[in-house]
């Protein structure tokens, strides 16, 4: 991978990492249509994705420092109990949404992503992530709108739903941030607070990973000058993706109908596209 390669699936990462469309589909995807002879397989190539997901966890870490800051506050009981009760509950749902993520992951990460990385397979896959934003707009729109709940208002089995959706990212071509936006969605959350959610969940995830693949980087000795490559591409990415947070709260703001419809036509059309490619 050249230098010029690295920054332009670090920028593709932080633009689509939180946005309901795939990061690591992306990552493969696109050098895939683009001829790039870049293999998912390579045993650099997964710590890669990771470190400038570490740029996205920072980029978060700002967005949202005031949220953090709150949160931490009421644990300790500087703004009352009431506030301290209400902020261990969100912990509570952060630690239960997060769970699932990490025994599955465990168990079965490197299994599902070593079977399904091919270009075709995670084209197919963006069309089902694709086809399950498009679904649950359906399914919103034809149920009773009570998408109103704040994030202290879902029990524990909400946040246990919610990290069972973020599980389906194991499979590349499926988004972390949609499936848990979905999650939330289905368990009465607006777009806004879904978003929020799966934000903030992403952050325990997103260092988990982060850690997991640091020995892996160490691991497979690669040279210090990719390395510096890395270093540069994580910053990259990290400023793409505090770019893009800002864009998609605002944007999930200000719609509260049909938001994931265009990522849903978004998915469906590059994982056709890919997928013919890909065949041909």
């Amino acid at each position: 991978m050249s230098f010029l390669q690295a920054i332009f699936i670090a920028i593709l990462q932080g633009a689509t990492e939180l946005f309901p469309v795939s990061s690591l589909g992306h990552a493969v995807i696109v050098p895939a249509l683009l001829g790039w002879v870049i293999s998912p397989q390579d045993p650099t190539f997964l710590p890669f994705i990771v470190m400038l997901h570490f740029g996205t966890m920072f980029a978060l870490l700002i967005f949202f420092w005031k949220d953090w800051y709150a949160l931490g506050r009421g644990v300790l009981g500087k703004d009352g109990q009431a506030i301290r009760e209400q902020s261990v509950y969100i912990v509570m749902l952060l630690v239960i949404a997060t769970l699932p993520a990490i025994l599955i992951g465990a168990l079965l990460e490197s299994f599902i992503r070593q079977l399904f990385s091919t270009p075709g397979m995670v084209s197919i896959f963006l069309i089902l992530n694709g086809v399950m934003l498009f679904s649950t707009e359906k399914l919103r729109n034809r149920s009773t709108p009570e998408s109103s709940n704040s994030i202290a208002d879902l029990t524990p089995k909400d946040a246990l739903i919610i990290g069972c959706f973020q599980c389906l990212a194991f499979f590349p071509g499926l988004s972390r941030s949609g499936a848990t936006m979905v999650g939330g969605v289905m368990r009465r959350l607006s777009y806004e607070n879904s978003a929020r959610f799966s934000f903030l969940l992403a952050l325990p995830v997103i260092f988990a990973a982060t850690i997991h693949q640091t020995w892996k980087i160490y691991h497979h000795n690669i040279a210090i000058e990719n390395m510096g490559t890395i270093f540069i591409a994580t910053i990259v990415g990290g400023l793409t993706a505090l770019i893009s947070t800002g864009i998609l709260m605002k944007y999930f703001r200000n719609h509260e109908t049909m938001a994931l419809t265009p990522f849903s036509f978004y998915c469906i059309a590059l994982g056709c596209i890919s997928l013919i490619v890909s065949i041909f």
